[in-house]
């Protein structure tokens, strides 16, 4: 009978092999399909993909580790270099130790991990989805949307209780010139993982009412920049783009532009500037009332100055006044004359007639 190893013994071989064959640390791209963080110790868990990308199945998976100590370096600094939450679905490039538990089997050990490389994928999907869309012909429907001249009623799609909703509530409210706005909320999430579905939902309800609203206002205020991947996504970026009213997007920070705010019609920078768009688009409307009524009184005035020149140029001569005025001084003398001449010639009939009847 040939001498048998237990499997103990086995896989302490196994990792004995694999720490002589791969005892340095590796850069490898993968994909994690999940992310498990362990509250008690704070160690991460997760695990590593890779696709086919011909037919998306999965070629390789394995486990990996990355111990708390690490990790909480690790996941503050990439989140904040790439605007991009540490959750399943990113691709990533970590550098990683081989290693084998007699228990557990293969894993790897994340040590580092470089974001410039998660970076490029995500610019890279941008780029896909907005190719996508211009392809499919929707790219800047909403753009080409005429901004109505006064818009005053505003559907909001926002978390109730995000600070940047009571800042553009507020900024309206309080506007130099008095203008009244007519402000519904559309509650929905504004990160995690309902983002997407929450906003197509509340898009559809808008939609039921679109002859009641003049533009559209996502907002998102007080979140962190790694929520903003929830708004790279391709179903939501297509209902925004074929929405039948102008839709404003102010939720992002300064330097992050997402796929949704390059199909809005006007992309701003906060809730605050939002609420300022609006106001602006108000001060020109009631600037171009003011204008035309200036031009309309100028109008006017000038019409009526060059009626009264007309009407002076068109009058009769001082000469031809002053003609008829002695005309009529000379009839009136002519008058007296006559009735004076014909009272003389009655009396003398009369004197005739009367020596006649004696």
């Amino acid at each position: 009978m040939p001498e048998a190893l237990s499997l103990y013994d086995l896989n302490a071989l196994v990792r004995r092999s694999l720490e002589q064959c791969l005892p340095d640390e590796y850069w490898v791209q993968a994909e994690l399909s999940e992310v498990r963080m362990h509250p008690a110790t704070g160690h991460c868990y997760v695990e590593f993909v890779q696709k086919d990308p011909r037919g998306n199945n999965l070629v390789a998976k394995v486990r990996g580790v990355i111990w708390n100590n690490v990790f909480r370096l690790l996941r503050p600094y990439f989140e904040e270099s790439t605007g991009q939450a540490f959750e399943a679905g990113i691709k990533v490039l970590v550098q990683v130790s081989v290693s084998f538990h007699e228990l557990y089997g293969f894993s790897l050990t994340v040590h580092d991990i470089d974001p410039t490389y998660t970076l490029g994928d995500m610019a890279r999907r941008r780029r896909e989805i907005l190719k996508q869309l211009e392809d499919e012909g929707v790219l800047t429907l909403n753009k080409e949307l005429p901004m109505p001249v006064l818009p005053r009623r505003v559907a909001v799609i926002s978390s109730p209780t995000a600070a940047g909703y009571g800042d553009f509530r507020h900024q309206l409210e309080h506007n130099p010139r008095g203008y009244t706005f007519q402000v519904t909320l559309f509650a929905a999430a504004m990160q995690g993982d309902r983002v997407e579905a929450s906003i197509l939902e509340v898009l559809d309800a808008i939609n039921s009412r679109v002859e009641q609203f003049d533009v559209v206002v996502i907002i998102r205020g007080g979140g962190a920049t790694s929520d903003l991947s929830c708004f790279d996504t391709y179903l939501l970026a297509a209902a925004c783009a074929q929405f039948p009213l102008p839709i404003i997007t102010g939720i992002g920070h300064e330097r992050d532009d997402t796929v949704l705010d390059s199909v809005a019609h006007v992309r701003v920078k906060t809730p605050t500037a939002a609420a300022e768009y609006l106001i602006a688009c108000m001060d020109e409307a009631a600037d171009r009332l003011n204008e035309l009524a200036v031009r309309l009184h100028e109008g006017v005035t000038a019409r009526l100055e060059q009626e009264r020149r007309r009407l002076y140029q068109c009058r009769i001569p001082a000469s031809a006044v002053r003609r008829v005025s002695s005309a009529q001084l000379e009839l009136l003398t002519a008058r007296k004359d006559l009735h004076r001449s014909v009272e003389t010639l009655l009396a003398r009939h009369r004197h005739r007639l009367e020596l006649l009847r004696q």
